[in-house]
């Protein structure tokens, strides 16, 4: 089974360069088309122009965290179905019932592999 990611818009929030690129990458040659955000307030901007299908978002970062980010997202009616994916360096309990409490739809520890990360979106998009 292959499969189709084309024309799923995907965000990934990351402070890291790094892990951002990684993302990019593995997300385009799957076929998605890839927006990147440096932290929450970058994100903020960039989601109500870009309407992503599914957001990636790294909890530890400067300005305002993936949790602030994640409520953030999921208090605007018009994003709060878009599922948000939560990536921590950190695989926590406290961490990923935190995550669940801000809306959060799934929790992936870093470094992911690239089946978590067309995993996550093939459990969450549907279609």
């Amino acid at each position: 089974m292959t499969d189709n990611f084309q024309d799923l818009k995907v965000m990934v929030i990351d402070d890291s360069k790094t892990i951002r690129r990684t993302a990019e990458t593995l997300l385009k040659k799957a076929g998605c088309e890839v927006i990147t955000a440096t932290d929450g307030f970058d994100a903020l901007a960039k989601i109500a122009d870009s309407k992503p299908n599914i957001i990636f978002v790294d909890i530890m970062m400067p300005r305002l965290d993936g949790y602030q980010t994640c409520a953030l997202i999921k208090n605007n009616s018009a994003f709060k179905a878009t599922p948000v994916i939560m990536l921590s360096s950190k695989d926590g309990l406290f961490d990923k019932a935190k995550g669940r409490i801000v809306g959060s739809d799934e929790y992936l520890t870093k470094p992911f592999s690239k089946d978590e990360l067309l995993g996550a979106i093939r459990q969450h998009i549907s279609g």
